[in-house]
């Protein structure tokens, strides 16, 4: 069973996503320049979310190369002395992450992407095992090594875990699949990169003295972005081995991507644009279809209708084609936001709320 998330989204300008020129991300797409934003940063922004959280219930995982720093805070705690914490932790997480950074014995030398659960195994282990573990008798094939692999081998309670996935090269079976694929994000339309020229006045400056405090170039754009993602819910429920939570997860989801953003220079643009287009689609059929097709001829806006409205005109569209070529078993759940574009094959499926779009979603859902 894979659920399916279409979105329009169009962003003002703004600079949410940057290279390593400092300016927005872009690509080639129907030979004409995008804007486009990264799958990494989209999925950094859904699962940072406050309501990823909140509707999963659960504590979301972090993923960092100072969990030796985090564990041995939780053995201070539990009464250690402070320097055999970090001696202890960084000599566990050591033997599990394949060693430490030869600079900072508190960082790791790979990222971890690690669940609370995981975090409360590793401190009772490390705790459990004491004396070894503090004299560097611990290595990858120690028994309290082994016990918290076996116990976190392809699961874990971290819905973040269990949607995106994480690899470990130095042990395979810490490896999870990750059940959510999201595509990069990319404009409907031909997009055109743009500079702000700034300055800023030295308030101290006396009047007779001339010149700015400081000048400066950042590059921006503004376009109408279609945001595609695909969830393997079979594989979720198996990451999470739960099926309640499973469906919570997949909530969770749909209600983060619709409202997160990424955080790219948002203080000089503030471009905190909702989504005008939500399509949720639940199939069981085996197929699993990215619209971005629709977009290969970059869209125009025609007289009295907005690039956005035209986008959505080009994806209900492109959906009818695919229907009429595949056969449609799927019924998609569409959402709009203040607009009102010309539907056909879309519009039977449209909701009045966001809240009916997310409950006629999960409906579709095993329950058992």
């Amino acid at each position: 069973m894979f659920i399916e998330l279409h979105m329009l989204q169009n962003f003002a300008p703004s600079n949410l996503n940057r290279d390593d020129t400092n300016n927005p991300k872009d690509c080639i797409f129907g030979g004409v320049r995008r804007a486009r934003i990264s799958s990494q940063c989209i999925k950094r922004a859904i699962r940072q979310h406050p309501l990823f959280e909140k509707t999963t219930e659960m504590p979301i995982a972090k993923r960092t190369r100072f969990l030796a720093r985090a564990l041995s805070q939780r053995l201070v705690d539990a009464g250690k002395p402070e320097e055999d914490s970090k001696t202890a932790a960084a000599h566990f997480v050591g033997a599990i992450l394949g060693g430490m950074d030869s600079k900072n014995q508190e960082r790791s030398k790979v990222l971890f992407f690690v669940s609370e659960e995981e975090k409360q195994t590793l401190t009772k282990l490390i705790i459990d095992n004491w004396d070894d573990v503090l004299e560097g008798k611990v290595d990858k094939s120690s028994q309290p090594v082994k016990d918290y692999k076996k116990e976190f081998s392809s699961r874990t309670s971290a819905p973040g875990v269990a949607m995106f996935g994480r690899m470990l090269a130095e042990d395979p079976n810490l490896n999870i699949d990750a059940a959510c694929q999201v595509a990069h994000a990319i404009s409907t339309h031909r997009a055109n990169m743009e500079f702000d020229f700034f300055t800023a006045v030295d308030d101290l400056q006396e009047s007779q003295e001339t010149g700015a405090g400081m000048m400066g170039i950042t590059g921006f754009n503004a376009a109408t972005f279609y945001r595609y993602a695909r969830i393997d819910f079979d594989q979720l429920v198996r990451n999470l081995d739960d099926l309640a939570l499973g469906r919570k997860t997949v909530e969770a989801f749909l209600r983060a991507a619709a409202h997160a953003v990424p955080t790219g220079k948002q203080n000089s643009f503030a471009a905190q644009n909702p989504p005008s287009f939500l399509m949720a689609v639940v199939r069981d059929d085996g197929m699993s279809w990215s619209l971005s097709n629709a977009f290969e001829k970059p869209v125009f806006a025609k007289s009295n209708q907005s690039l956005l409205e035209a986008s959505v005109n080009a994806l209900d569209s492109y959906w009818s084609g695919l229907v009429e070529f595949f056969g449609q078993e799927p019924q998609p759940v569409v959402g709009l936001v203040g607009i009102q574009p010309e539907l056909a094959a879309l519009k039977p499926f449209v909701v009045k709320d966001f809240q009916g779009w997310v409950n006629t979603t999960i409906s579709a859902l095993p329950k058992e």
